[in-house]
């Protein structure tokens, strides 16, 4: 079934850069991070981002499953962001770069709360992904509205 798994994203997921990584892949580590960083893994966090890359990908079930598989192996190896935010700022346009900061608030606000760690990676991952303050504020209550409703 893994072997399967693996062909798939071999044959659809979109060629890898330089640095070996796919955008689905960058996109999902960063995803996985903002459930890491506050040593706090909650089920409700990891749905999130199960839910997120299905959303932002159209990634089935079993597919969303392997990519956060992968994504948590690459974050648990990376020893910094740059490797995943530099590909999406080659590859994504402004607005598609807010929508993975909105993501990551969802993620961020699934277990409804908000720990120092994760509103301090948000702000350095928006700032390395050159999302303006306004877009980035917009994204968050985006976000929040989004888990009161």
């Amino acid at each position: 079934m893994l072997k399967a798994i693996r062909e798939f994203f071999d044959r659809n997921v979109a060629a890898p850069d330089a640095g070996g990584h796919s955008i689905e892949l960058a996109t999902a580590a960063l995803l996985v991070e903002v459930v890491r960083i506050d040593r706090e893994t909650s089920p409700t966090e990891r749905e999130a981002v199960l839910r997120a890359v299905h959303e932002k990908f159209g990634l089935s079930g079993a597919e969303a499953d392997e990519l956060l598989r992968l994504a948590e192996e690459e974050v648990r190896h990376a020893t910094d962001y740059y490797q995943f935010t530099s590909l999406i700022n080659r590859r994504f346009t402004q607005e598609q770069k807010q929508r993975v900061i909105e993501l990551m608030w969802r993620v961020a606000y699934a277990d409804a709360e908000l720990s120092a760690h994760e509103l301090h990676l948000m702000r350095k991952i928006a700032g390395l992904l050159h999302v303006p303050d306004d877009a980035y504020i917009a994204a968050k209550l985006r976000a929040k509205e989004h888990a009161q409703g």
